[in-house]
């Protein structure tokens, strides 16, 4: 996996919709001002919150925060992804933008427009696209990193296979490779074989981690804290993790959270960065923001490591 300290991202999917302007700049300088680097966002979001059927919002708060805070664009690192966008208001997936050449370049070029910003720092394929050759999307996120369009660029909710294989075609073609790993992880599993209800999420797999490992690729996480499930007795857990192991599992969170005097939530952030993972955390409030960029100073060891593992 990448060398660099993992980092807290901010995801900002409900900005501009769920979470308005105000509230959204407020959660955005509280994240600066406490050492916060990325954000995490895309050209979908988020379409099924919004009026208007598609996607676009959470770019443009960002973009309108970029532009009320003089000098904030060096402050962050912006990802975004392209692929899930309705292209016909209300009709996902059957008008989702795709994968194709054509679709990448122009769903880029208005994520840009959109943010105000000359380049992103990560751009990810949001999903696969199956109905497009894994040679055209490779081509075209190659040359978007020629053209100083995105610095980076990663896959969301891909198999392990399919990001070596575009891995391979890009060394081929000798353009930029995928370099980031972005899928669902938390530190509860639902029950083996069992789909989940969001059906466009896609887990994270020891083979995700085996690839990141060895070919030294950053692994970003989504869902880590389980919408506030592990907080919240108004937000239980969805029936699939209904098992065992999970009940196994937040009792040693319990126990390890109180000798670390850290909530549950601090500890399951640190437990994800102690594996290299860079946990994305969606919030509404500015104490969410401080709670969760806190889990940076919770500390650990291997024997914390073991405990959860052998409850899970």
């Amino acid at each position: 996996m990448n060398t660099t300290d993992p980092q807290i991202v901010l995801g900002t999917m409900d900005f501009g919709t769920l979470v308005d302007r105000d509230r959204a700049f407020a959660l955005l300088d509280s994240f600066v001002a406490a050492g916060g680097v990325w954000l995490d966002t895309a050209n979908a979001y988020s379409f099924w919150a919004d009026p208007s059927g598609v996607g676009g919002a959470s770019e443009r708060l960002i973009g309108a925060w970029l532009r009320a805070r003089p000098g904030a664009r060096d402050a962050v690192r912006i990802a975004t992804k392209v692929r899930q966008n309705p292209l016909v208001p209300h009709s996902w997936p059957d008008s989702a933008e795709g994968l194709s050449a054509r679709a990448v370049h122009a769903g880029v070029k208005e994520s840009l427009g959109r943010l105000g910003v000359d380049h992103l720092d990560l751009l990810w394929a949001h999903a696969e696209d199956r109905s497009v050759p894994l040679e055209e999307t490779v081509g075209a996120l190659g040359e978007l990193v020629a053209q100083g369009a995105t610095l980076r660029v990663g896959a969301a909710n891909h198999a392990a296979w399919r990001v070596e294989r575009a891995r391979s075609l890009a060394r081929q073609r000798h353009v930029e490779p995928l370099t980031a790993l972005q899928l669902r992880h938390s530190l509860v599993q639902p029950r083996p074989l069992t789909p989940l209800a969001e059906s466009a999420h896609r887990m994270l797999t020891a083979d995700d981690l085996d690839l990141a490992r060895s070919e030294g690729l950053a692994v970003w996480s989504y869902t880590s804290l389980m919408w506030g499930s592990y907080v919240r007795a108004d937000k239980p857990l969805p029936q699939t993790y209904d098992h065992p192991g999970t009940t196994r599992v937040l009792a040693v969170l319990d126990d390890i959270a109180g000798e670390l005097s850290a909530t549950r939530n601090q500890t399951v952030l640190a437990w994800l960065m102690r594996q290299g993972i860079d946990p994305i955390v969606g919030v509404s409030r500015v104490e969410q923001i401080e709670e969760a960029l806190g889990a940076r100073h919770v500390r650990l060891g291997d024997e914390h490591l073991a405990r959860f593992a052998e409850a899970r």
